[in-house]
């Protein structure tokens, strides 16, 4: 028979065979319960991170923030899913142009640039001019915000869109400020005109007579200028049509006519370094230094590294 002593010690046992058990089993249920959660938001994970809701977000009044998000993961799984890379690259390129800081901007450029030319690796043909329009349009954009030159690879992107057919109204603006960009003006001049044929604007006109005027075709210069400042109602390119303007006249010698287009930029724009420096190159061309070196000292105030003037203010 079984003593009081051997039936404590087989309770004993027996309970902490049960708890030990009963631990086992809570510690089952919990890893099961882990292993199904980890499941089901991976699944939920890979059914978000697709195609369909990258173009899904796409559709949605273009919500690029959430596009960027989606194919960026999606890219991580699948560096080379072009879809996936091309939905990524426009994503960038439209972020970078609402971005303040220029860091931001220029990084947004760099993935859109880097994964369109992954892209057009494996792209289809029917596909590529676009991509070739998309990567003019950035490196265009790159350019303007580095202190590098991309205007070659703007010009060459952008010609090898329209080259395979394809059309956009704004290649034409873009190619004149590349070429313009490159020095290359009688290209430029070409584009913008073909550009203002396709719509007018006060930039275009200012860009042509930009070009005409480093090209020394003074009286066409001239005639896209008064166009400028009899119809723009930007006053910003109405100042630069004036300075150019004036500039054009003082080398005409037409000084006085010069320095009422200056002042006009003045009441205007009273800050204006450009105006007061030509007002003190007009005095100096009149022989009158002392009045010449207080509109330099105006422009230098207003403006500290305007070189002309520290040039001007070094000779007088």
């Amino acid at each position: 028979m079984m003593t009081t002593d051997n039936k404590n010690l087989y309770k004993i046992r027996n309970t902490k065979v049960i708890r030990i058990t009963r631990i086992l089993a809570m510690m089952l249920s919990v890893s099961l319960v882990i292993l199904i959660t980890a499941y089901i938001i991976s699944e939920n994970k890979k059914n978000l991170i697709s195609i369909k809701n990258i173009k899904r977000a796409w559709n949605d009044n273009y919500n690029y923030e959430k596009v960027y998000d989606i194919s960026r993961q999606f890219i991580q799984e699948k560096p080379f899913n072009n879809t996936a890379l091309i939905y990524n690259s426009y994503a960038c390129f439209f972020l970078s142009q609402g971005q303040l800081e220029n860091q931001k901007a220029q990084e947004y450029l760099d993935e859109c640039i880097n994964g369109l030319r992954i892209a057009l690796h494996n792209s289809k043909k029917s596909v590529q001019p676009q991509l070739y329009y998309m990567l003019g349009k950035a490196y265009f954009y790159k350019n303007s915000l580095s202190n590098h030159y991309y205007s070659d690879l703007a010009v060459k992107y952008l010609l090898l869109a329209r080259e395979n057919g394809y059309k956009a109204d704004d290649i034409p603006e873009y190619l004149g400020l590349s070429y313009a960009a490159l020095g290359m003006t009688m290209e430029s001049i070409q584009a913008f005109t073909e550009a203002l044929l396709i719509r007018e604007s006060d930039t275009l006109l200012l860009s042509i007579a930009e070009q005409y005027y480093k090209t020394k075709e003074i009286n066409a210069a001239k005639q896209y200028l008064f166009r400028v400042i009899n119809d723009s109602k930007n006053d910003e390119i109405i100042i630069k049509g004036r300075t150019l303007l004036a500039q054009i006249l003082i080398e005409e010698e037409k000084y006085e006519d010069a320095k009422k287009e200056f002042d006009n930029v003045l009441e205007k724009y009273p800050n204006s370094a450009d105006a007061h420096y030509g007002i003190g190159v007009i005095y100096e061309k009149e022989g009158n230094i002392v009045k010449a070196r207080s509109e330099w000292r105006k422009t230098l105030k207003l403006q500290g590294n305007h070189a002309a003037a520290l040039q001007k203010m070094s000779e007088n």
